[in-house]
């Protein structure tokens, strides 16, 4: 009996825009790509001690709160849920809503961390001076250090002083995904830090696929 054979590879040929599409993506995912290798190689002492810091209010029952306007705010909030899962407890205020009340969120053992690539979020403002007000730490994840954020923050973690990836250098591109990035680092490291396990995760997390694989185990 011959043996099957695969079918035939049709190849289609693309259409100059098409390529240049193609291109045009990939360029976005190396520029990105590098930031992160960019950020990697930064990491220095000011990441530990901010690992620290976070890993003694969790350990004194204190939150991470999470702050963040715009594309910022949008990435805030998935690292404010990571850390939760993940065993440290965060949460996200809007930078604009804590100057209209959600202050009173926020309260003594806590810590903040701002997200502001440009460094000079006007919106986070009123909470920077909240917490330097109430002796609360604050970290800030930035390109400028030295913006008006960075001069009340604590520690600042620097992102990269890249070019944004669309072809305006406008659209939060590289440096969202740098900040996203920044926050898994953390999340992760204070996991370890924590011993989190399978089981701790399962009890956070019993829905979806993931609490169904860790259910398993």
């Amino acid at each position: 009996m011959p043996k099957p054979t695969s079918p035939p590879v049709v190849r289609t040929a693309r259409s100059p825009a098409a390529a240049a599409s193609i291109d045009a993506m990939c360029s976005v995912l190396e520029q990105e790509a590098a930031a992160l290798l960019a950020m990697a190689k930064g990491v220095d002492e000011t990441w530990l001690d901010v690992l620290a810091l976070f890993d003694k209010v969790r350990k004194a029952g204190g939150r991470i709160i999470v702050s963040g306007v715009g594309k910022s705010g949008h990435v805030g909030r998935k690292i404010a849920a990571t850390f939760a899962s993940t065993g440290t407890p965060a949460f996200f205020i809007h930078g604009t809503e804590a100057s209209h009340g959600d202050l009173g969120m926020i309260r003594a053992g806590d810590v903040v961390l701002m997200l502001s690539a440009s460094g000079g979020t006007g919106e986070l403002l009123d909470l920077a001076h909240h917490a330097r007000a109430t002796g609360l730490p604050m970290v800030l994840i930035s390109k400028k250090a030295d913006g008006a954020l960075g001069l009340l923050a604590d520690h600042v973690l620097s992102l990269p002083d890249l070019p944004e990836a669309c072809p305006n250098g406008q659209a939060p591109t590289t440096s969202s995904t740098a900040t996203l990035a920044a926050g898994d680092a953390l999340a992760v490291a204070l996991m370890r830090l924590a011993g989190f396990s399978a089981k701790d995760f399962r009890h956070f997390h019993p829905g979806g696929q993931l609490g169904q694989r860790s259910s398993a185990r």
